[in-house]
C-alpha cells in the first residue's frame, strides 16, 4: 500500500480513516509522522513520504503528531489476513515474544534464523523486530501514563523498558514530550479513564464499522461459567498470560472498545491488550470485507443490513480447540456444561472482586490426566478429547496466532475424530483464518437454503469461491439469519 503513492496522497487529502494503520504518513518539513486522517491540514505533497510502520517512522527521526496519535490508529488489517512469514512475526511481536524470548527467540519460533527474520521485516515494514517492539513498547507506556495513576517507574516496567533512563528518551523521542508532559495533557484534554482500584481502564480503537451484535452475542451465549460472564454492558473473562493471570471487561462502544484489565503482573500489559484486540478481531478491515461480499447478489442484503461483522475468535487456541470438541454436534447450553465440568475440577482458582469469575480455564498439562471414564460424552469423543489434550500438552501439537494454518489443518485431520467442521472452526476462531469455511454447518446450510444459495457443502462450497479470501466473514452473515442467542447484544 505505502509504495502506491499517488493513492496514498489521496488518501491522505480526503481524511480517510479507513487506512489508518495500512501506512503513515511523513512529513519532511516538520519531522513528523501521522495517520492517513489526521484532521490538520494536509501538507504538500512534495513533503510526504509514506512508510509502512510506526517504528520505520521512529527508526528515520520522525516524532508522533500530537494531534492525531498516530501510535494509536488500529494494527495493519495484513497480519491477520496471511499467513506468510513475516504475517506471523508481527502477531508474535504484538504478542511481546520479541521483549519475552529476543529476537532468536522469534526466529526460533518462526523456523528462520534471525538474520532472515530481520531482512524480511526491514524489507516489508521498514524495520527490524527490535525497532518494531520498541515502537510497541512506546505505544503501552502512552496507554499507561495516559489512561492510569501508576507512578513512571511501574509505567516503564509494565511496557517492557529495561530501564527508567531508557523509558524517559524513548518517550521523548518518539512523542516529543516528557512522560510528566503527556499525562497532564491527557488531563487536560479529558482523556483519562474513570479509575476503578487495581484495574487499568483503556480504550480499544478499530475501523468502522463494527456490528457488536454477533461478536459479542456469540462470546455472551457461550460462556463457560467461571471463565466468562456478560455482566454490567460488558464481556468478562479470565486470563493466561506469561507472568501472572488476569481478568479482563470489554464494553462496546460506537468508537472504541471499552477495556478495563487487572491483572497480577503489570508486565503482561501489552500481552493482555494484544490478545482482546485478537479475540475481537479489531484490526479487520472491515470495508474490504464487505465490498467483496456484497458482489454475491444473495448476500449483498445481509450485508447492507448490518455492516462490519468481526469474526470472534479466543484469547487461547489451545482451550478453544478444547472446547470445539467438547461441542462436536451438541448444543451451545451442553458444550458450556461438558466445559464447567472440567474448569471446576481441573482449572485454577482466580480473584475476581469485581464480578463472578472463579477459574482460568485448564491448561493441556492440566488435562492430560484426566480420566476419560469420567467424561460423560460418547466413547470415540472422549478418545478425540484425550488424544488432543495429550498433543498439545506435549508440544507435537503447536497451536497459536503464529501457526501455519495449512500445516495446523493437516496437523488437527490427523486426529482421530477431527472432521472438516472441526478443523475449521478452530481454523477460523482460534487460528484466524479469515477464508476457514464450514459448508457442513447446520446453521450455515439452513441459511444457505433460506436465502436460495446451494445448500450442500460440495456446492456452497463452489458459489463461496467468490467470497475468497473472507469467507469467515461470510459465515458470520449466514449464522445472523438465525435468532439464535449467538446473534443478539445480550440485554
Amino acid at each position: 500500500m505505502y509504495t502506491d503513492t499517488d493513492r496514498c496522497v489521496r488518501a491522505v487529502q480526503s481524511k480517510d480513516a479507513r487506512f489508518d494503520g495500512w501506512f503513515f504518513t511523513a512529513v519532511r518539513t516538520t519531522g513528523i509522522y501521522c495517520r492517513p486522517s489526521c484532521p490538520a491540514v494536509p501538507p504538500k505533497v512534495e513533503n510526504m513520504s509514506f512508510l509502512p510502520s510506526a517504528a520505520a517512522c521512529q527508526q528515520a527521526g520522525y516524532r508522533a503528531c500530537k494531534r492525531c496519535r498516530p501510535d494509536t490508529s488500529p494494527g495493519s488489517p495484513e497480519w491477520n489476513a496471511r499467513a506468510d512469514a513475516v504475517a506471523r512475526a508481527m502477531r508474535l511481536i504484538q504478542d511481546g515474544v520479541v521483549d519475552r524470548e529476543g529476537v532468536t527467540g522469534l526466529a526460533t519460533r518462526l523456523g528462520y534464523s534471525t538474520r532472515q527474520v530481520e531482512r524480511q521485516l526491514g524489507a516489508e515494514l521498514g524495520a527490524g523486530p527490535l525497532a518494531l517492539a520498541r515502537a510497541q513498547r512506546a505505544q503501552t507506556a502512552r496507554l499507561l501514563i495516559e489512561t492510569s495513576g501508576l507512578p513512571m517507574g511501574d509505567v516503564a516496567f509494565a511496557a517492557g523498558f529495561a530501564s527508567i533512563r531508557n523509558f524517559n528518551e524513548t518517550v521523548r523521542e518518539v512523542f516529543a514530550l516528557t512522560p510528566g508532559e503527556l499525562r497532564a495533557r491527557a488531563a487536560r484534554a479529558g482523556r483519562s479513564e474513570p479509575r476503578v482500584p487495581g484495574t487499568i481502564s483503556l480504550r480499544l480503537p478499530y475501523r468502522a464499522p463494527l456490528n457488536p451484535d454477533n461478536l459479542f452475542g456469540h462470546l455472551a451465549a457461550t460462556a463457560v461459567p467461571g471463565v466468562e460472564e456478560w455482566r454490567d454492558g460488558a464481556y468478562r473473562r479470565t486470563l493466561r498470560l506469561p507472568y501472572g493471570t488476569g481478568v479482563v471487561a470489554l464494553t462496546p462502544g460506537p468508537e472504541h472498545i471499552g477495556c478495563r484489565l487487572a491483572l497480577t503482573d503489570l508486565r503482561d500489559l501489552t500481552i493482555a491488550i494484544s490478545r482482546c484486540r485478537w479475540m475481537l478481531d479489531l484490526d479487520a478491515d472491515p470495508e474490504a470485507v464487505d465490498d467483496q461480499l456484497r458482489t454475491d447478489p444473495l448476500l449483498a442484503p445481509l450485508v447492507e443490513k448490518a455492516p462490519g461483522r468481526r469474526v470472534p475468535r479466543t484469547v487461547d487456541a489451545a482451550e478453544f480447540a478444547v472446547r470445539a470438541v467438547l461441542g462436536q454436534q451438541v448444543s451451545t447450553a451442553a458444550a458450556r456444561t461438558h466445559a464447567a465440568r472440567l474448569v471446576s475440577a481441573y482449572g485454577e482458582p482466580v480473584e475476581d472482586p469485581q464480578g463472578g469469575l472463579t477459574h482460568l480455564f485448564p491448561a493441556p498439562e492440566a488435562l492430560a490426566g484426566l480420566d476419560p471414564e469420567t467424561l460423560s460424552m460418547p466413547r470415540s469423543r472422549r478418545t478425540t478429547l484425550t488424544t488432543l489434550v495429550a498433543a498439545l500438552a506435549d508440544g507435537s501439537l503447536p497451536l497459536g496466532i503464529d501457526s501455519d494454518w495449512e500445516a495446523a489443518r493437516a496437523a488437527l485431520n490427523a486426529l482421530p475424530g477431527f472432521g472438516p467442521w472441526t478443523t475449521e472452526i478452530i481454523a477460523m476462531r482460534a487460528l484466524g483464518d479469515p477464508d476457514a469455511f464450514l459448508p457442513s454447518d447446520l446453521g450455515v446450510r439452513r441459511a444457505a437454503q433460506g436465502l436460495g444459495l446451494p445448500s450442500t457443502p460440495a456446492a456452497l462450497t463452489g458459489r463461496a469461491a467468490g467470497w475468497r479470501p473472507w469467507r469467515a466473514y461470510a459465515v458470520q452473515y449466514l449464522w445472523a439469519t438465525e435468532d439464535h442467542a449467538i446473534n443478539h447484544l445480550p440485554v
